[in-house]
């Protein structure tokens, strides 16, 4: 990387972000405007916008009032996805939402890191790990939650409230805590009798 880079903070973001910009610009002013609507036509009108910055979404989704999602190009969402107020996503790095998913609210989601074996530069000058997070189909994840960089929560899977997901989630597998741990496997009602 060249010197100026490392110094310049704008230099370095059009580096990274040359090919997302309209998407960043839309995230900041156009969504912006629609993130605290109310009501119904609210979450209306924040699917229509989000149908044109996601990498893709399969089908109506409810996104809640005060959602914040950012680097917007790089989130798939499959068939009827929930997300609730408060939640911070950052698809940067990619991330790939199955069908039938909620998401309670205040959830944070990352898809990159910060590259912390770069000594040579400030905390503020430090390039971005890409780590795609992959959530499969039928997952709850509970309010005030974090999922970190480079995840995959398995089909069927909760994360409970106030969790920290540093490590995969097995399928039907409940974890809580902070680092989360599996408490608990989801079984059908019939072979608890």
């Amino acid at each position: 990387m060249k010197q100026e880079e490392r110094i310049n903070p704008i230099a370095r973001f059009r580096r990274r972000y040359s090919g997302h910009l309209f998407h960043i610009w839309a995230e900041e002013y156009v969504v912006w405007i629609t993130r605290n609507l109310p009501s119904f036509e609210g979450m209306l009108i924040r699917y229509s916008l989000y149908r044109l910055l996601f990498k893709e979404i399969k089908s109506f989704a409810l996104i809640y009032p005060g959602v914040y999602l950012t680097h917007t190009y790089g989130i798939k969402v499959g068939h009827r996805f929930s997300i609730n107020s408060g939640t911070i996503i950052d698809g940067r790095g990619g991330i790939t939402i199955g069908d039938d998913v909620m998401i309670g609210p205040h959830a944070v989601i990352y898809s990159s890191s910060h590259d912390t074996t770069q000594l040579d530069r400030p905390m503020t000058g430090l390039d971005h790990i890409l780590k795609p997070v992959l959530i499969e189909d039928n997952v709850w994840i509970g309010a005030h939650t974090s999922i970190l960089g480079g995840i995959v929560i398995g089909k069927g899977a909760i994360v409970a409230a106030g969790a920290v997901v540093v490590d995969d989630v097995a399928n039907n597998c409940i974890v809580a805590g902070v680092p989360a741990r599996i408490t608990g496997k989801r079984v059908p009602l019939a072979l608890k009798r």
